[in-house]
């Protein structure tokens, strides 16, 4: 009879090597950041190479509005958000802000140099602050997607999650659990 070997000898390392996506552009910005994070001791260039080998879904838009709310007393510094920027138009007066981001809307590239602020690109930032000196790394919400509001069990007692339904009338999921002259309500 043979002995049971421990099969923990092939555990797949799971972690993103390299971005799943096959723009030229990002695999350049990732060459250059492969080499920061390789050649300086600075943290900031390792969280920046792993945020951009990230999906979209875990690579969440930052509203002008949050960005100009998380920037306030630090308008000398550079923000980095590795993803996209879009507009707020709840937000009325953009401040002079200096932005480092993967791709920024044309209505908020326009507004923040109409504020006298500037756009930068990642290679920009690498020679302005190779070791991300002067920067204050932001990501958007990622909790936001609608996705999130159906996870759980939608009709259990005590749930929030939202069910999947057509419509949201008086003939849709609101029978038995959902009010007292239909069996019970939770």
């Amino acid at each position: 009879m043979g002995i049971d070997l421990p099969h923990g000898h092939h555990v797949k390392k799971t972690n993103r090597d390299a971005p799943a996506s096959k723009d030229p552009y990002l695999g350049l910005l990732v060459k250059l950041y492969r080499f920061l994070a390789r050649r300086t001791d600075a943290k900031f260039n390792k969280v920046v190479l792993k945020r951009l080998f990230m999906s979209r879904v875990n690579r969440p838009p930052l509203a002008i509005s949050r960005l100009a709310k998380y920037m306030k007393g630090k308008e000398d510094k550079i923000a980095v958000i590795v993803g996209n920027v879009v507009d707020d138009e709840r937000l009325l007066e953009v401040p002079k802000l200096t932005i480092a981001a993967l791709k920024v809307s044309r209505s908020v590239r326009a507004r923040i140099v109409a504020a006298g602020g500037e756009v930068l690109t990642f290679d920009q930032l690498a020679l302005r602050a190779p070791l991300g000196q002067n920067t204050v790394l932001l990501r958007g919400v990622k909790n936001a997607r609608e996705a999130f509001k159906h996870f759980g069990a939608p009709g259990v007692p005590h749930s929030q999650a939202k069910p999947y339904i057509r419509s949201k009338g008086r003939k849709f999921e609101k029978a038995r659990g959902r009010r007292g002259s239909r069996g019970y309500k939770v």
